[in-house]
């Protein structure tokens, strides 16, 4: 999402590239730094999401995330603010320049990790805080509505991102980074201090249990019981209030379908990683950009890092769209009010993704022809007479595959688990993409390495010189492999469609049956 990335994602480049020599030298750190960065953001999200559902209330913790967050968003403005905080400017092709200092550098990070802190608040919490305020079994049209906001929250999100890598990137460049990091501050005081005042409107479901407790209990029980979980004598198991005298040798069965459900998840939920590793690589189409002759419209010059504004405007549309044409049509003959099942949209995201790889491919294969022909070979600042439009479609497909697949993974898993569990099911997504990032990071290292010659791999900093279209290439086989993996995953999980009911009636019917003694429990499938 470009949920989980952050608005600063792309903002940040030549914050991190004043360190040590430019944008010349540093294409393989920043990429890594960016890449690392977006896995602890989302990363972050887990925890927040076990405190969210077992300890603190989702208010609470988008409270503390929104806080953290804004404080972080305060450091990193200070960084540009504050000449004391960064190294002297200097131009790298003219000069050596200065390096950062050890507290400079330990300052940006720190903005990094507190708005990694706050993004781990804020993003498992605020969509399944929003359900919160819909969510309405006794509605006949509440299933069609939770879909059309998971749809639209996740396209809100991607507006934001789009003003971020196109107005905030156009203000950075043009006016300065104080202006261009002190508006993103200014939004963000701003919406904290929306956020409380609607306090007292909102719908706070309280937190209603430890996860993480009755995970590790059933964990535990499972292993001193080996096989199955039952009463060996009611008298000496059994409290006078119903419940196990021993939670860590005796548990629910709605404890056990529970873990059940988050297991049973995981293998679809893995199948998100690729996917992932293409969503989060922002380094790499941006020093290609770079390259490229960037005048889309008359004398109209759009930054590099402006390209991706393409993928999430397709992402948008492509919800505006489906929301409203496409699920109102299928619905009328299928008598499915969601339209596309679930595996169906991360499916076809998956499989849209490998077709944005190859584009990818093909597309920096022939810039870097052009560019060995004009000349540019040993000159990688050098702009090769090819149009960054180029770009374009494959900027596009990954957006209409984020939109399948990220939108789909998140109705999925909220529909698999119960309400108290719902931080949680977001989380799962959030995970993914940090999990992706970190393949990422460890795919650009085993390549650079395996493939360096003389000093030049297949990723090193001179486009020309590099083969950056063999890097897509590989990312374009992994996401085919990855394709036939969703469908093995797909197939093994079985139907997945109907939400299962696990609280109101059945939840009170389930802590009821636990009351009355009724411990006995198989876990299998």
């Amino acid at each position: 999402m470009k949920v989980v990335a952050s608005d600063q994602t792309k903002t940040i480049t030549k914050q991190v590239t004043s360190m040590k020599g430019g944008l010349r030298t540093m294409p393989f750190i920043i990429c890594i730094i960016l890449f690392l960065w977006s896995a602890l953001s989302n990363f972050t999200p887990i925890i927040g999401a076990f405190l969210a559902d077992s300890l603190w209330g989702r208010f609470h913790v988008i409270s503390m995330g929104t806080i953290v967050s804004l404080f972080g968003m305060i450091v990193l403005w200070l960084t540009a603010k504050l000449p004391q905080t960064r190294p002297h400017h200097c131009d790298p092709y003219k000069e050596k320049c200065v390096p950062a200092n050890t507290a400079q550098v330990m300052l940006l990070f720190a903005s990094f990790g507190l708005m990694s802190i706050g993004a781990g608040g804020i993003r498992p919490c605020s969509l399944a805080f929003g359900t919160n305020q819909l969510d309405n079994p006794d509605n006949p049209n509440n299933e069609r509505r939770l879909q059309s906001f998971f749809n639209w929250y996740y396209a809100s999100v991607g507006v934001s991102v789009m003003l971020a890598v196109t107005v905030i990137v156009y203000i950075q460049d043009q006016i300065g980074w104080v202006v261009g990091f002190g508006v993103p501050v200014g939004l963000m005081f701003l919406s904290t201090v929306f956020f409380f005042l609607g306090s007292s409107l909102y719908v706070k479901v309280p937190p209603n249990k430890n996860c993480l407790l009755d995970f590790s209990s059933v964990c535990s029980c499972l292993e001193k019981q080996k096989h199955a979980c039952i009463i060996r004598s009611p008298e000496k198991d059994i409290g006078p209030d119903g419940l196990a005298k021993d939670p860590w040798s005796l548990c629910t069965v709605r404890q056990v379908e529970e873990l059940k459900a988050l297991i049973r998840v995981l293998p679809i939920w893995s199948s998100s990683i690729i996917i992932s590793v293409i969503i989060s690589q922002h380094a790499f189409p941006v020093l290609q950009a770079k390259s490229m002759e960037r005048h889309l419209f008359g004398k109209i010059k759009i930054p590099a890092a402006s390209f991706s504004v393409f993928g999430i405007l397709t992402l948008t549309i492509w919800v505006a769209i489906y929301d409203r044409i496409i699920v109102p049509l299928i619905s009328k003959y299928t008598k499915r009010p969601r339209g596309l099942s679930f595996k169906q949209r991360i499916g076809g995201g998956l499989a849209i993704s490998c077709l944005a790889m190859a584009v990818a491919a093909e597309v920096e294969r022939h810039r870097r022809q052009t560019a060995i022909r004009e000349g540019f070979l040993n000159k990688p600042d050098g702009v090769v007479g090819m149009s960054a439009k180029w770009m374009i479609p494959q900027h596009c497909l990954i957006g209409l595959a984020e939109a399948l697949n990220a939108i789909g993974q998140l109705e999925f898993y909220y529909s698999q688990f119960p309400k108290s569990m719902s931080s949680i099911a977001v989380a799962l997504l959030t995970l993914g993409f940090g999990v992706g990032s970190l393949v990422g990071s460890l795919l650009v290292t085993i390549i650079a390495d395996a493939t360096r010659k003389g000093g030049v791999s297949w990723v090193s900093s001179n486009l020309n010189k590099a083969h950056y279209d063999y890097y897509y290439w590989i990312v374009a086989g992994l996401s085919v492999v990855n394709v036939f993996y969703f469908l093995l995953c797909s197939w093994a999980y079985g139907h997945c469609e109907d939400k299962k009911i696990w609280d109101e009636e059945e939840g009170e019917a389930g802590e009821e049956l636990s009351k009355s003694g009724e411990y006995a429990v198989m876990f299998s499938a």
